[in-house]
């Protein structure tokens, strides 16, 4: 597998645009992501109840097959809480998109992202629409054409052999905010010219998205938007990938490369955040124990700000991890900051004191938790919680 310079767009067969279409005063907010074939598609939604109408429509996709060739995205406006006229503004988003790439309307995935309770203005959504190209279009103004509360773009891309052919892999998100998945403000979608069945490709994406995507937080709150879709348009003319063989680990080896950078990604551009914490937690008897631990105290706000502060105060790691709903023993738990441990089988360590208020200045903090119980690992990643973030959020609107 090789890292490559590469962009939403760069496997075969795939193309990408974004304009401005005034839904935000100056950056791009409309784009599109196309497939010149049909192309294996998967989906995954946030599991808030009010789901906004793009989720309904995407979903509705999806009914009758899983093949997409176009995802219509918007930023400025979820179209969330916006009842029965909503929901006919996503379906004429998709309806729109349908008859400017000259494919069928089942074949189109929807997705907005933006303020909530608010009429998306139509007049500019279809306009917009008119001004995406379908072949000679710019994926960095996708990029940026999906981003809200974002400091910068998120996309990473991959290449390897598979068959003998190169197949490439790419992924782009965008998500700073309201960011707890299952899954958050956060949408985030994968393109690859491989050869593999849709059944292969959802199941593959459900497996990555719970060991990436939903083990990020930047505040607890999960939104009502989010969506990861992948398309596999078979452009690179690879045998089909069939589970249990070679060829299938290399391409799930990709992508979970694309899933984790992305999900760090996210997890480190967190609103008004200045630092990446990871937390890694191994020794448990299950995976989702493991899971469940490194997540909650990532979650945790006095673990949050004790980062932000460069408080190595090992208690509301402690604390986070009893009330995580995971299996451990209390008196049996290791706890590294940095690589230097302050707690050893559930008591405090000699360790340097300046050495670990140093490290804790660093941008990318890591935590190690060790339950001696088991052999099963997870990890989590999150950030720091800051002034900044209730700046942003405290004038979200205004």
């Amino acid at each position: 597998m090789e890292l490559i310079k590469g962009n939403i767009a760069s496997p075969k067969g795939f193309y990408a645009d974004g304009k401005h279409a005034g839904l935000k005063r100056k950056r791009n907010d409309i784009g599109w992501i196309y497939s010149e074939v049909p192309a294996n598609s998967a989906a995954v939604y946030t599991m808030n109840q009010m789901q906004a109408a793009p989720i309904f429509v995407t979903k509705d996709s999806f009914k009758n097959n899983a093949k997409l060739q176009a995802i219509i995205v918007n930023s400025g406006n979820a179209n969330a809480c916006t009842g029965n006229q909503g929901m006919l503004d996503a379906l004429a988003m998709r309806a729109k998109t349908s008859e400017k790439l000259e494919i069928p309307l089942d074949s189109v995935a929807v997705a907005s992202t933006g303020v909530i309770g608010e009429m998306l203005p139509m007049n500019k959504i279809m306009a917009g629409i008119d001004m995406l190209d379908k072949q000679t279009g710019n994926a960095a103004d996708f990029e940026e054409a999906i981003l809200t509360t974002d400091t910068f773009q998120k996309q990473i891309s991959f290449q390897t052999k598979i068959g003998g052919k190169i197949v490439t892999m790419s992924g782009v998100a965008k998500g700073s905010g309201m960011i707890h998945p299952n899954m958050a403000t956060m949408l985030a979608f994968i393109t690859t010219d491989a050869n593999i069945p849709a059944k292969l490709l959802q199941k593959l994406l459900k497996i990555k998205v719970d060991k990436t995507f939903n083990q990020i937080t930047v505040d607890g709150d999960t939104s009502t938007n989010d969506m990861v879709v992948v398309m596999a348009n078979g452009c690179a003319e690879n045998p089909l990938i069939q589970e249990g063989t070679a060829d299938f680990d290399k391409f799930a080896a990709m992508f979970q490369a694309v899933t984790e950078h992305l999900a760090k990604s996210i997890a480190r551009d967190g609103e008004g955040a200045t630092k990446l914490i990871e937390v890694q937690v191994k020794g448990a008897t299950k995976t989702e124990d493991a899971r469940m631990i490194a997540k909650k105290i990532v979650s945790s706000s006095l673990v949050k700000t004790a980062a932000f502060g460069g408080d190595g105060n090992w208690g509301r790691i402690i604390c986070a991890i009893g009330y995580s709903g995971g299996r451990f023993a209390p008196d049996n738990i290791t706890i590294k900051i940095g690589g230097m441990e302050i707690l050893n089988h559930s008591s405090q360590t000699i360790f340097n004191q300046q050495a670990l208020d140093a490290y804790l200045e660093e941008e990318h903090i890591v935590i190690e938790v060790d339950l001696h119980i088991g052999l099963e690992s997870g990890t989590a990643w999150g950030c720091d919680l800051s002034y900044e973030y209730v700046k942003i959020n405290a004038c979200y609107r205004t």
